[in-house]
């Protein structure tokens, strides 16, 4: 039997890199794994990407990366990928794929994420925050003026069906801070009641979300997955990485992910700015855009959002033994307020200061 060494070399030499330097290139929790390769031809990132063994669950039940969408193989990255050069954006250009291996080669974006610009003040070549901020919306802006793509050719004959944010997702995300903030933040488990009226009230939150034209939204569109491309023009200085998962949903979905960076402070100044911005383009530039549907969309999501990851913070310290996680907590928090400002979410800010915690 082949080993996995032998494959990525074999699939290596045929794309013509087989001469390249190899160094492993910093990854993220996944089954996937990175190289930066280096040679004759350049510079290229390898993908090795295979397919994750299924986890047991009991029958007739899914597991959470079936009921959230989650892609199992390198598929859906190659399907969204080619979708998004094709639009014009800045995702990296794949040079050869061997898809029922796992293994792709692609362009290497490099390595100014946003994350260290925001943490300088600056972009890596003196661009000002304000204009990298400006650069995304027009990325967004331009994402969200196509069409909902239902279906994406893979390349191989088959098509990558692009999931809806639907039903499963939204009460599986909701389950996050009661099943973690609970017992671990307060030292007790939420009550059946409690869960109840906590997802009855998202219940009826959950039109506001639903509301307007849908698109395909990238749903981790934030600082770790964006880089900095100065020496491009217009909306491919914003390239694009970790799409794999995207889904078919809110247009205020990816803007929420970007203006809320959960690892990353942003200023409510910031937020409201580029949030005008977004508001002023989408305006003549998206069909069918509702100024208050949205706004309505972005702050129910906004604490949708919050409220996971305020769960999944405490997940990550008890259960995956990663304190550090919870150092984002207070900036998660702050965001949460933000949204609960929102008339909308009255219902969901009494129940918050009832059962978890006084909000601001």
């Amino acid at each position: 039997m082949t080993s996995r060494d032998e494959t990525i070399r074999e699939f290596l030499s045929a794309a013509g890199w087989g001469d390249a330097a190899r160094a492993p290139l910093a990854g993220d929790a996944s089954t996937r794994r990175y190289e930066r390769l280096n040679g004759p031809k350049g510079r290229a990132v390898l993908m090795d990407w295979p397919r994750a063994p299924e986890v047991p669950v009991p029958s007739g039940q899914q597991s959470y990366s079936q009921i959230a969408h989650l892609a199992v193989d390198c598929r859906p990255f190659v399907a969204v990928c080619d979708y998004l050069n094709g639009a014009g954006l800045a995702a990296p250009e794949i040079f050869a794929r061997d898809l029922d291996a796992g293994l792709l080669l692609s362009e290497d974006l490099g390595d100014d994420l946003f994350g260290p610009a925001i943490d300088a003040g600056t972009g890596p070549d003196g661009t000002s925050l304000d204009d990298m901020y400006r650069a995304a919306v027009d990325v967004l802006i331009a994402l969200q003026s196509r069409p909902a793509p239902m279906t994406l050719p893979v390349g191989d004959g088959t098509l990558h069906h692009v999931p809806p944010f639907d039903d499963g997702i939204f009460r599986a995300e909701l389950n996050v801070p009661l099943d973690w903030y609970f017992p671990v933040v307060l030292g007790r488990e939420a009550g059946e009641a409690e869960r109840a009226e906590f997802h009855d009230i998202w219940s009826g939150l959950r039109p506001m979300i639903d509301a307007g034209p849908r698109t395909l939204f990238l749903r981790d569109f934030h600082s770790p997955n964006m880089l900095w491309l100065g020496a491009q023009t217009g909306i491919r200085r914003v390239g694009l990485i970790d799409f794999q998962d995207a889904l078919i949903g809110s247009r205020a979905y990816d803007v929420v992910s970007f203006l809320q960076d959960a690892r990353k402070d942003v200023p409510r100044a910031r937020e409201e700015a580029m949030l005008a911005l977004y508001v002023s383009r989408a305006k003549s530039e998206l069909d069918g855009f509702d100024e208050s549907d949205f706004r309505a969309a972005y702050a129910t999501l906004g604490a949708e959002r919050a409220l996971r990851l305020i769960g999944l913070w405490p997940r990550l310290l008890k259960r995956d033994n990663k304190p550090h996680y919870m150092a984002h907590m207070p900036r998660t928090m702050e965001y949460l307020n933000r949204n609960l400002s929102h008339p909308a979410l009255a219902p969901l800010k009494a129940w918050l200061d009832a059962h978890m915690f006084v909000t601001a």
